[in-house]
């Protein structure tokens, strides 16, 4: 007792240490403009094959799930990787650890694809962080790749070893991953908070005569920015930070798409239906909020659909 209350909140102080310098750590790699070096050709080879196949694009992206797959394609290679470094030191597995590495090792080319499809549409800092990330990954899998070929060769021991530096390297990449989701919002939708700023009913936001003729215009409902666009008697509205990554669809540029007009974010190039904000194409994966429309006394009105 006596030893223990000479460091009261010791471990309070670790703690908070250890988070200071993973924070750091993590700032260091959103800044290393060195990167950029890796990824400018690796982001011209990326885009090149992307943009040969939209449709088979906008799959890796997830616009007909309507998030990204990427974060659930990895759980099949994750889970066969881990599964495989746990029954490593289980008796009498027999052959199912060198068939769940090489499960891992084939699910993880179409997890990387889907990755590299969203790493692509991302802001650089994001980019930087998910190049390390993916050859965090890549090193995992190339450990768990030699710890197969090992395995192949009768070096039980050599085989768990890879294994297991295999398992740290993805443990460092899903940790990356994390950071990439939760702390540089890569891949969440940027207009979720839309709802719950819009008061209730019809709104006031602007005089008709206030809004140009079949062009992108900015309108402000509170502290939510509105595109509204005008063509004749027809008023759209949709909320104006893309859903992808926030950028400002009021600097897009309008177009049809088999019949229906769009917009297309100024950014990463997502495309939304002026009519009911549905992704056309993405990257994006989460639709605009769509308002309804109403003119009274020469001044717009909007509210959100079932907002009464």
């Amino acid at each position: 007792m006596a030893a223990r209350s000479l460091w009261p909140g010791r471990g309070k102080w670790d703690s908070m240490r250890l988070t200071t310098t993973i924070e750091r750590s993590m700032e260091k790699v959103e800044d290393a403009g060195v990167l950029d070096k890796v990824s400018q050709p690796l982001l011209t080879a990326v885009r090149r094959l992307t943009g040969a196949s939209p449709a088979v694009t906008d799959l890796l992206h997830g616009v007909p799930v309507g998030h990204p797959v990427h974060p659930a394609m990895v759980l099949l290679p994750a889970g066969a990787f881990i599964s495989a470094s746990t029954l490593d030191f289980v008796p009498r597995t027999g052959s199912a650890v060198p068939v769940l590495i090489a499960t891992g090792i084939a699910t993880s080319v179409p997890a990387a694809a889907a990755g590299f499809a969203d790493w692509s549409e991302l802001h650089p800092q994001q980019q930087r962080v998910g190049l390390v990330h993916a050859a965090s990954n890549g090193l995992g899998v190339a450990f768990y790749a030699a710890s197969l070929v090992a395995r192949l060769r009768g070096r039980p021991v050599s085989a768990r070893v890879l294994g297991l530096a295999g398992l740290s390297a993805i443990g460092v990449g899903g940790y990356l991953g994390g950071h990439l989701a939760y702390r540089q919002g890569a891949g969440v939708n940027h207009v979720e908070d839309v709802p719950h700023l819009v008061p209730p009913g019809w709104n006031d936001v602007c005089a008709i005569d206030d809004l140009p003729e079949g062009r992108p215009a900015l309108q402000h409902l509170g502290d939510v920015p509105l595109l509204v666009v005008r063509r004749g008697k027809q008023i759209d509205v949709l909320s104006d930070r893309c859903s992808h990554l926030s950028g400002p669809l009021h600097e897009g540029t309008l177009s049809e798409v088999d019949g229906a007009t769009c917009v297309t974010c100024p950014w990463h190039g997502s495309t939304f239906a002026l009519a009911d904000g549905k992704v056309v194409r993405g990257p994006a994966t989460v639709k605009q909020h769509s308002f309804d429309v109403r003119v009274e006394a020469g001044r717009l009105q909007v509210r959100l659909p079932h907002a009464g």
